[in-house]
């Protein structure tokens, strides 16, 4: 696209580009996260990365971004553009449905981030049990897709501000506190806090193994790159945007953690840090200071900010990413229609439906703590994995050179070099992505280690297996009309109701309705099963109804 002025009546500033990027790339409990994998050796651990894969990622996405500056789909269309019709749907597929788990995981922290402020605590278990955890988790997802579905982007241009200013604004914040802390005396939780402390003492599976989250928490710049298209001189101003949030990421990840050693004894931390480490974080410096809990509630009321911005995008940009510019011929029909307002409705309620069943499996884990963690751990997996699809793109770009027009930035002169540093990102990011299957919050032989490490391997298959099948649907669309005969369909609605109706019982009988209830307990049971499985009836029905009009 050549940087004329287009006419158009509003335009997205590069500097909002790169906040509404920012939500999605990195936030205060990214670094928790991987501070409770690795303890101070993680600040050892983001130096390396942001020299050998922040920066080149994010010059890598300027240098695409700037070559394919025309094209709507952003990774969709590089790998498009670079592959062909069918690697460009599996870019597409996968790039979607990896970010789902991810969905679910911001969702669960909306919901953290309301316990926080309700009950002044991060001891969830005691409010409510697995089931509610996950019924309020998809109340809140369910709004959401319901808010996505009627506001236009102007909200989530304001969403993004507010919330990743915010996050950031908290995060230097935190920072400044801990240096005022510092300089006026107060003690150093982690000892010994010196340079030996920064260094990894063994190289295991188990350390390998979570680098993944490290490649999950910085990934995602690309997102931005469907917005491109609403910038007013995208071929200039998007690596600028690119390159602000590698100065952010740097600046949140390398002195975030080295504060959170001061306040966190790195060699005994708590079971739920992931959960609700950045929560005990902003009350222990408030308490420090003498504002008691007032940063706490604070930060509880950014982080949900920022996490229903975080929801926005992902969900508005993958979705872009998913449709954009991709050959239709491989998607059922039903996936690619749009409603009066431009939006795939039928891929809100699709993807409404994954993540349902991303919840469901999860709730067979024992405590919330274990299903937030694994939730984040399966992210770590299949994040990585999709992002290979841009190194790839990256790889043949330079390896062509001659067959793409000459971006306005240009990342590594030499195509020989550049193409060596994508093989590089290529396969540091695979590595990782496989060692992650590998559960890093249990011990081996225990039952928690043993199904998180099945889930881990049956969700990610599972997706492979749908995206498999999506074109196979969409071929016998178009040779018969319909995608499954009557058989089909009756199969289907077995499985629907007898799942739904076995879930739901499940749920009401041995989490939501307690055992006082007594009689009532077996009535509401019963009641609820029965509407779920009318409504799995007349859904399946209204389905092949709607299919076979059109």
């Amino acid at each position: 696209m050549p940087d004329t002025a287009k006419a158009r009546s509003h335009y997205i500033p590069w500097i909002v580009v790169a906040l509404m990027d920012f939500v999605t790339v990195i936030g205060f409990d990214d670094i928790i996260y991987n501070f409770q994998n690795q303890g101070l050796v993680a600040v050892t651990s983001w130096v390396l990365m942001t020299f050998l894969y922040v920066i080149p990622y994010s010059l890598i996405v300027a240098h695409l971004g700037s070559t394919f500056s025309a094209d709507a789909g952003g990774i969709t269309s590089w790998v498009r553009e670079t592959n062909g019709d069918l690697i460009g749907y599996f870019a597409a597929w996968f790039y979607w449905i990896t970010g789902l788990p991810y969905v679910v995981d911001v969702a669960n922290s909306v919901v953290v981030s309301f316990g926080w402020m309700v009950n002044g605590d991060g001891d969830i278990q005691s409010h409510m049990t697995n089931a509610w955890f996950g019924l309020l988790t998809a109340v809140v997802f369910v709004l959401f897709i319901w808010f996505q579905s009627r506001f236009k982007n102007k909200s989530l241009e304001i969403m993004s501000v507010v919330g990743g200013g915010a996050m950031f604004i908290m995060t230097v914040l935190f920072v400044f506190m801990t240096i005022a802390g510092l300089t006026a005396g107060n003690p150093i939780k982690t000892q010994p806090f010196n340079f030996g402390g920064f260094l990894p003492k063994h190289f295991n599976l188990q350390f390998l193994a979570t680098f993944a989250l490290f490649i999950f928490a910085m990934n995602g710049s690309e997102l931005a790159a469907p917005y491109t298209a609403d910038m007013k001189h995208p071929s200039r101003d998007f690596p600028k945007a690119l390159k602000m949030i590698a100065v952010m990421t740097m600046f949140m990840t390398l002195l975030g953690t080295f504060s959170l050693g001061v306040y966190f004894n790195a060699h005994h931390l708590p079971n739920d840090l992931k959960m609700n480490g950045s929560y005990y974080a902003f009350q222990a410096i408030g308490r420090q200071f003498g504002l008691g809990n007032i940063l706490l509630y604070l930060f509880a009321g950014v982080q949900c900010i920022y996490m229903l911005a975080q929801l926005a995008v992902i969900l508005d940009a993958s979705t872009r990413v998913f449709l954009g510019d991709m050959a239709k011929k491989y998607m059922p029909t039903q996936l690619t229609k749009v409603n009066d307002a431009g939006l795939p409705i039928n891929g809100y309620w699709m993807t409404t439906i994954l993540c349902g069943i991303i919840m469901v499996v999860a709730g067979f884990l024992p405590q919330i703590n274990d299903i937030f963690n694994w939730l984040l751990n399966l992210n770590g997996i299949v994040s990585p994995f999709s992002t290979c699809f841009l190194f790839w793109a990256f790889m043949m770009v330079r390896l062509h050179s001659d067959r793409y027009p000459t971006p306005s930035y240009t990342y590594l002169k030499n195509d020989k070099v550049g193409f060596i540093v994508g093989l590089w990102m290529f396969a540091i990011t695979l590595f990782f992505a496989i060692m992650a299957f590998q559960p890093v919050d249990a011990k081996p032989g225990t039952r928690l280690y043993t199904w998180s490490l099945i889930l881990n391997i049956l969700v990610t298959l599972g997706m492979v297996l749908l995206g498999v099948l999506m074109p196979w649907i969409a071929k016998r669309q178009r040779q018969h009309g319909l995608a499954f005969g009557r058989p089909m369909w009756y199969l289907a609605t077995v499985i629907l109701v007898v799942g739904g109706v076995a879930i739901f019982s499940y749920g009401i009988y041995q989490e939501i309705v307690p055992a006082s209830f007594g009689i009532w307990r077996i009535v509401i049971t019963v009641m609820v099963d029965i509407a779920v499985a009318w409504w799995g009836l007349k859904v399946t029905a209204n389905g092949r109804k709607q299919i076979i009009a059109e």
